[in-house]
């Protein structure tokens, strides 16, 4: 898998398929009958970019939200696309009955294994169903309980950069499920900094504590979690970038990684360090260490990345920079960027 993913590093989902509104049950009930009854659903719709955070507390409070959310959209020909986690993809397809052979699923685990490849994913749904004017609507989990806390920080800051991710007139509307009563009472604090609208049960609310585009720079410009580094590190400049590459792929044969894997990641740190030397004052440090079941390289420099969604959005064949970023999050497990005034920050994580 890891060499088919250096040869190609998009993936593509493209269904435009119509729906019908079906039924199913849990625990013996009728879920589209029981809880979207015709008469009490009103039909909602948007013009513009929408990105929600829903709380739910049980399976049924889950279908509750979704299940409306999902058939309003099929009625009105809007493409929907749902990202969840195994569990709640079936749960999900069940409650809508046949209507779900219209509905693009997406495994999140998959899809958000590294959570940089999420936004994306969303922005090529949308190009490929908007051109025409057509709203979207997505549901997406990016944040479940028992991720590691590498992750969880990755995907907050997803969450957050999601605000600044499209444009205010693309007309999707994105709905972000929480399990609050299995996530952290500070992962549930977060959402509500991260969305600018929390729906909890049947509240509909504008979040009071949500920070914008000062929020995404907090998290971006602070300092990463201190791992197991140890105290050593090895300067490179520009004649060592091969050497780096060298001791990357040695460290990553001794940790136990496999052939592709350590291939991949020396590439990914390859190219970082290139970044380093070529706009980030022409040196930089390298770290390893194992942390956590992981390889973690970081690589450090004096430079400053402005742009916050980095590694995140393909650069243009003429644009310079951010290729290697883009590059290194196509290629490894998990990629995290911080940058500021002391300089930027690459760490990344290759699971044992």
């Amino acid at each position: 898998m890891q060499h088919v993913r250096r040869e190609r590093l998009t993936s593509s989902w493209a269904p435009d398929r119509n729906l019908d509104r079906g039924t199913t049950t849990v625990d013996g009930s009728p879920v589209a009958a029981q809880l979207v009854p015709e008469t009490a659903r009103p039909r909602r719709s948007h013009d513009g970019y929408r990105h929600e955070a829903f709380l739910w507390r049980s399976d049924e409070e889950f279908l509750a939200g979704t299940v409306p959310f999902v058939q309003e959209g099929v009625e009105a020909g809007q493409p929907v696309m749902v990202a969840v986690v195994p569990r709640r993809i079936d749960l999900l397809r069940d409650a809508v009955g046949a209507a779900a052979a219209g509905v693009e699923f997406v495994d999140m685990e998959q899809l958000g294994a590294n959570p940089a490849r999420i936004i994306p994913a969303w922005r090529q749904f949308t190009d490929e169903h908007t051109e025409a004017g057509r709203a979207v609507r997505g549901i997406g989990e990016p944040i479940w309980d028992g991720r590691r806390a590498s992750e969880l920080v990755e995907c907050q800051l997803h969450e957050a950069l999601l605000n600044m991710a499209l444009e205010v007139d693309t007309p999707l509307w994105l709905l972000c499920p929480y399990d609050a009563s299995a996530l952290p009472e500070a992962v549930v604090a977060e959402a509500h900094r991260s969305h600018p609208v929390v729906v909890d049960g049947r509240v509909h609310r504008g979040s009071t504590a949500y920070g914008g585009a000062h929020h995404v720079a907090m998290i971006f410009e602070a300092d990463l979690p201190a791992g197991d580094a140890p105290a050593g590190h090895q300067p490179f400049g520009p004649d060592e970038l091969m050497a780096v590459r060298t001791v990357v792929h040695s460290r990553a044969a001794s940790a136990g990684l496999t052939t592709d894997q350590a291939a991949d990641l020396a590439l990914a740190v390859h190219e970082v360090a290139v970044n380093c030397v070529e706009h980030g004052g022409g040196r930089g440090e390298l770290r390893i260490w194992q942390d956590d079941g992981a390889l973690v390289v970081e690589v450090r420099d004096s430079g400053r990345i402005v742009d916050p969604m980095v590694g995140r959005r393909l650069p243009a064949w003429d644009e310079d920079g951010g290729r290697g970023l883009w590059l290194a999050n196509q290629l490894c497990d998990l990629v995290q960027i911080r940058s500021g005034a002391a300089g930027t920050t690459v760490r990344i994580h290759a699971w044992l």
